[in-house]
């Protein structure tokens, strides 16, 4: 009887400690901390660069000349940190929010529309719906480098 009782609580002293301490997958113990300040200004610096390689990138995909290139480019910066912004609020719905981006996203680029092309424009709303396919464009300047290289080595 002693045994089994002494074997019980030992068992439940296992399990509860095993319980307690958090693993990752490969059994390391999980720390949470908050971020320090530099990593937090580290990311948003990634994150900066990553849009401003996007832009970029769909701005290639434009028919549009050098000049309205960078007023697209303009508007599509400020675009994303008005995005950023309503994001950012509390909102009591998730449907406010919802109402709030559509809003920006029909009213941000009116201006815009007089000043390029249709086709432009589209391509535009289409890439704030999310339809943009930037490894399209990403292969085809791979495939643009490589042809030059070649070319160069002809």
């Amino acid at each position: 009887m002693k045994k089994a009782a002494l074997l019980t609580f030992i068992l439940l002293l296992a399990f509860s400690t095993y319980a307690q301490s958090r693993r990752d997958r490969m059994g390391n113990p999980v720390i949470s901390r908050e971020p320090t300040k530099e990593e937090i200004e580290k990311y948003e610096q990634k994150l900066e660069d990553r849009k401003d390689e996007f832009i970029a990138n769909f701005l290639t995909t434009l028919e549009a000349d050098d000049f309205q290139k960078e007023i697209i480019k303009q508007y599509l910066n400020s675009y994303f940190e008005a995005k950023k912004e309503v994001l950012k609020i509390k909102y009591e719905h998730s449907i406010d929010r919802k109402e709030a981006i559509k809003k920006l996203n029909e009213t941000h680029f009116k201006d815009l529309e007089e000043l390029i092309s249709e086709n432009d424009m589209t391509k535009i709303k289409d890439m704030i719906k999310g339809d943009f396919d930037e490894k399209d464009v990403k292969k085809k300047k791979k495939k643009k480098r490589k042809k030059k290289k070649k070319d160069k080595d002809e």
